[in-house]
């Protein structure tokens, strides 16, 4: 499932499918019988860090929107 993280071209498409990894990984935890570990990857694989990565392409895509008017008002 990595690899399928690694191979997905779009950023935001990649965001996704990290999060199905960490979900993927959370339930492998739980068979593993780490729980505790399970509810970290969780809380952080599956929610925040594609969160995170959602926003920052997000803020990316806005800064350059906001270059490109810029420069045609020149």
């Amino acid at each position: 499932m990595a690899t399928t993280v690694v191979l997905t071209r779009d950023p935001a498409r990649q965001a996704i499918v990290l999060s199905g990894y960490g979900l993927v990984l959370a339930i492998l935890f739980v068979v593993l019988r780490a729980p505790d570990v399970s509810m970290s990857q969780t809380g952080v694989g599956t929610v925040v860090v594609p969160l995170i990565v959602m926003l920052a392409i997000h803020a990316i895509r806005r800064h350059h929107t906001r270059e490109a008017d810029d420069g045609e008002d020149r």
